[in-house]
């Protein structure tokens, strides 16, 4: 999901995004899944955020992240995908192939949110996060506001979406 810049790949969260590693330790991602219509195939957890739960697919491999939520025509407006690293490092995401326009909030290995931002479908510009971060969360756009997350917020993560998988 995440190549150094010149090498980008994409990655989705809730439409599709794509994730560069960028020099210096800095990343990219990108939002996709693969089929419009397939049934989600990763592993899910319920996750709080703000004042709701939502159900997010876990994209813990590079091969899981570069696809994220590509090519998705809708995604319930309870679910997402959280998008987990190994290490904290500047993220970024895109939405080549990514149909939905999302929100994306990424969070620091404490489960410190520190950036939320929203993504339009198939807009291939990066959107980086404002500081060091381990997991990107995509969500439905409009979904971070209306469960009232902010910067600063604190989130706990699900044990079982805490670390990649080697």
């Amino acid at each position: 999901m995440r190549t150094p810049r010149a090498a980008t790949r994409t990655l989705s969260l809730s439409a599709m995004l794509s994730l560069a590693l960028l020099a210096g330790g800095a990343g990219a991602g990108g939002c996709g899944n693969g089929s419009a219509t397939a049934t989600a195939t990763l592993p899910a957890v319920p996750m709080q955020i703000g004042s709701k739960t939502y159900t997010l697919e876990v994209a813990n491999d590079a091969a899981e992240r570069e696809k994220g939520l590509m090519r998705r025509d809708s995604m319930p407006a309870d679910h997402g995908m959280i998008f987990v690293f190994a290490d904290e490092q500047r993220l970024g995401f895109w939405m080549r192939n990514t149909r939905i326009p999302l929100d994306i909030i990424y969070v620091n290995a404490a489960g410190r949110v520190v950036s939320i931002k929203q993504m339009r479908p198939y807009d291939t510009s990066t959107t980086y996060a404002d500081a060091p971060a381990k997991y990107a969360i995509e969500l439905n756009q409009g979904q971070a506001a209306a469960a009232g997350v902010a910067v600063g917020d604190q989130l706990t993560i699900p044990e079982s979406a805490r670390e990649p998988e080697q």
